[in-house]
Parts: structure tokens; sequence; C-alpha cells
């Protein structure tokens, strides 16, 4: 039998097992800035929903009640300037599982290549490496670069993905930088698919766009495929709650697919998504939390001799701290910081480029943030 996880490198986070330890001994506890996982409450709404939806004996659908594509499609046309058909609007049990099994469903394996930016979300080459395909990752900044001039793509390279807003950096692509990408990939029949989970949580410079608005793919949906989770957008990180949308074609084979897989989201689930995705309300002032603790977290971490790069848009701030005028090593900060009570994930979790920073956080109570603070400042 293959062993399957003899491919896959530690789970990243059991390496800031003795960092969380560390912090834990401060006296004033643990201020975990590390996962970003959301800890403020689920919306009434969704609550309500799940709640009158309990009672649900038979089996759900793969691709999801008319009520949860419309709810997703008239979302996307409301905060994001996407036309796009319910009908391809694709339920997910949560965002992780799509991006860790796409590669897989899409049929790649060995002699296959998926393409992603780095530093990144692991599960990008986790999603290669189940499946035996070569995961490739593409220096930010520099991205296709290696390819650009070529007439054609490499003949391996099947998927690209792109995270704009991105993890861990919080950089954005404009409108311009990604149709570029957009033309590249499409006259080589390399698929794209954009994982937008932060696309709402856009704060300063480019605002995010996603790459279904018609100034990145002209108003056609062929070989792109969007990624939305309402993990931060809603509190709905336990509820497992996302969906994909885009190309009519690829929506269509992974719905097969997933339907032979029993991949479906729970029917209390879907009609929570929908009444989430109903309500802006929520979901603004959710951002405004997010919005006050990062501008006290930044002002702490510059004031503690940080540097901030990027982080114009999503939940975390990309800090190096700088010693003696050099960017200190990732895990030096993160004991730095552990020290003082406070966990953060080192950059090397997210592969080249995070060798010199820590990702922030900024999925924590308000008296967590100020104690973070009060400590940075101490």
């Amino acid at each position: 039998m293959t062993n399957v996880s003899a491919r896959l490198p530690q789970f990243p986070w059991d390496r800031l097992k003795p960092y969380a330890a560390m912090a834990d001994a401060h006296p004033g506890g643990r201020v975990d800035l590390s996962v970003g996982t959301p800890v403020d409450p689920t919306p009434q709404s969704a609550r309500r929903a799940l709640a009158a939806a309990a009672d649900a004996p038979g089996y759900p659908t793969t691709h999801g009640t008319g009520r949860l594509r419309d709810a997703a499609a008239d979302w996307m046309r409301r905060a994001l300037g996407a036309s796009v058909d319910p009908v391809s609007v694709l339920p997910l049990i949560g965002s992780k599982e799509l991006v860790a099994g796409l590669p897989a469903l899409l049929g790649l394996g060995v002699g296959a290549a998926v393409a992603y930016p780095a530093p990144a979300y692991p599960t990008y080459e986790i999603g290669a490496l189940l499946c035996g395909a070569s995961p490739v990752p593409v220096t930010d900044g520099q991205l296709l670069d290696r390819w650009i001039g070529a007439d054609e793509a490499p003949e391996e390279l099947r998927l690209l993905w792109l995270n704009s807003p991105g993890n861990p950096h919080g950089r954005v692509h404009s409108a311009r930088t990604l149709g570029e990408i957009v033309a590249w990939a499409r006259a080589r029949g390399v698929l794209v698919v954009a994982d937008e989970c932060y696309i709402s949580l856009g704060w300063e410079a480019t605002e995010p766009v996603s790459v279904l608005h018609p100034d990145v793919c002209g108003g056609a949906h062929g070989g792109l495929l969007a990624v939305h989770s309402l993990s931060k957008r809603s509190n709905l990180a336990g509820y497992r709650s996302a969906f994909l949308a885009g190309d009519p074609a690829a929506v269509a084979q992974l719905l097969e697919v997933r339907k032979h897989a029993g991949m479906m989201m729970p029917a209390p689930v879907q009609a929570a998504t929908a009444a989430a995705l109903d309500d802006d309300e929520h979901a603004a002032e959710q951002k405004e939390r997010y919005r006050s603790r990062r501008l006290i977290l930044r002002a702490a971490l510059e004031g503690a001799g940080f540097r901030i790069d990027h982080s114009e848009a999503g939940l975390y701030l990309w800090a190096s701290r700088v010693v003696d005028g050099q960017p200190q090593p990732c895990w030096d900060t993160v004991a730095h910081l552990a020290d003082l009570g406070i966990l953060v994930a080192p950059g090397a979790f997210y592969g080249p480029g995070g060798e010199h920073h820590v990702r922030v956080a900024l999925t924590a109570t308000d008296e967590r943030v100020a104690a973070a603070a009060a400590r940075l400042g101490a």
C-alpha cells in the first residue's frame, strides 16, 4: 500500500507547539495571533437559518439548493461586480478541502504541474503532493516570469492558483495584473483558480478585485474559477461553509466527480450560508472589528521595531523584526514574541520568501489584542 503521508511535509502547526507552551507560561496568558481562527460570534441571521433547517432527515444535493446558489450569485454581483449564473455555483465543505483536493478532482497526477504564488497558503502545495503532481512555487512579484517569454506554457503545467488578497502577506493584485495572468493562461490552456477568501477585507491601496470581474476576464469565465469562504466574512469557520463559481464546464466536471464522492454540504449549513450571504450588515460590522484591531496591532508592532510589508488587505500583518538594521530570522522572532506571551506564525510555514517574516493574525478578542499591544510597548 502506498504511504501517501510520506510525500507530505510535517504538519506546520505541530512545529509551533513548543512556542505555544512558552506563550502559555506568560503571567498574563497566551495571546494567540497564529492560526487566524475567528473568535467573534456567528451572526444571528445564520444561526436562525441553521436552527430552522435542523430537521433534515434526507440527503442534501451536491449542487446545493437553488436558494443557496442564487444567494451566492447575488452576493458576487452585489459585492464584487461579477455576474455569475447560479448554475455555475458549487457549494464546498469549507474551502480547504477544495484547495487540497482540486488537483485530484481534476484528474491530475504524476507528470502534471500545479503552480502557486510563494509565499503562500501551504495547502496549495499539499494538493499537488496528494495526487502525485509536481508543486511549483512561483515567487510573488515574478509570477510566470519563468515562462512568460515562451510561446507555450510547459506541457506539464495544468493548474495555476492565484490568491489576492494573499495569505500570508495581504498583497493585492490589480485588475490589470490579474488580467495579464488570465490572458497568458487562457492562451495556453492552463486553468486559473483564484482563492478569494479575503476579498472583502481590503484596507488600503488597491481595492481587491475578483478574477471573475469583467475588468479582469472581459466578462467571460472560461478557464477561470473563484473560490470563496464564509469563515472570515461571517465567522462560519465552524460550519465549513464555502463555494466556488466560474467556468460552467469546469464547474460541471467538478460537480460530477463530487457527486460520485458524496461531497455534500449539510442541508442546515446550506440554509445558514444563504442567510449569511444575504446579510451584508453583519459583514460590515465584523470588518470594522478587524479594522480596529489591525490599527492597534500595527501601531504596537511598528513601535516595537517591526517593519510591516504589504498587508493592505486580509486578516494578517506580514511583519519582520529589525535587529541591528537587518530582518531577524522568523523563528527567532517567533521565540521573542512567545517570551512576551504572543504566539504568531513563522513565515517559513508559507514557503520561499517568508524566512524573515512572521504572520500576525487579527483574529483575537479586543481584550487580547490590547494585551498584546501593551506587552509590545512595555
